[in-house]
């Protein structure tokens, strides 16, 4: 009697048991990877009503990021600018642009920019913005080289895993509270020693447990 099937498809099971655990791992790399924060929101830069530059506010006039951000050591929440802050230099400095026209209607009318938020923690996730800048975590550690970018962009995932590496080790990311905004600060060769004493100064004891941050 002819045989159905070809010889070669007998090695048809060896071949899939060889093949199986490779094809599973390089699935489940993809999904992790394609489906991380890192890939998905890294990168992310929303179109605002008005093209503001940190480039050229922080970058090349020097403003510090506390003079439209007032809240950021006191608040749990970084705080979005009200449109008087900006009216403040533009009802002098290029008041008649028309990049600036949604400024001058929001001042006309009461009702604010609708800015379009960059770095969003998910609703079950607490963090406590004046917290880290009391610990002595610059802007740049989150936010990156802002004072450089054109359109604001998340830089970091902001992961829990992410967020967790710097809880266990924050050293790293530790300056002195008056260096905080200042987006060219280098950690000095001796980081280790002022980390150290910044963390027993500060009583920085970052939280690893769940409570920490699901509450």
């Amino acid at each position: 009697m002819a045989q159905i099937f070809p010889e070669w498809t007998n090695k048809i099971p060896l071949v899939a048991g060889l093949a199986g655990p490779v094809v599973g791992a390089v699935l489940v790399g993809g999904v992790w990877y394609y489906g991380s924060p890192r890939y998905t929101d890294v990168g992310y830069r929303p179109h605002q009503p008005v093209p503001y530059s940190h480039k050229l506010h922080v970058g090349e006039l020097g403003l510090d990021c506390r003079y439209c951000h007032v809240s950021v050591e006191v608040s749990p929440v970084a705080n979005v600018p009200p449109t008087r802050t900006c009216m403040n230099c533009h009802k002098l400095v290029t008041r008649d642009s028309e990049k600036l026209a949604p400024i001058r209607e929001s001042d006309a009318s009461g009702f604010p920019v609708q800015w379009v938020r960059v770095h969003h923690l998910p609703e079950y996730a607490y963090f406590n913005h004046s917290a880290h800048v009391r610990a002595g975590v610059g802007c740049v550690t989150c936010h990156g080289r802002i004072d450089e970018m054109e359109e604001v962009m998340q830089v970091q995932p902001l992961s829990m895993s992410w967020c967790l590496d710097c809880h266990r080790n924050p050293a790293p990311n530790l300056r002195p509270r008056d260096q905080i905004t200042n987006m060219r600060w280098t950690p000095p060769e001796d980081q280790a020693e002022l980390a150290a004493a910044l963390i027993a100064e500060n009583d920085i004891r970052p939280p690893v447990d769940c409570s920490g941050c699901h509450r």
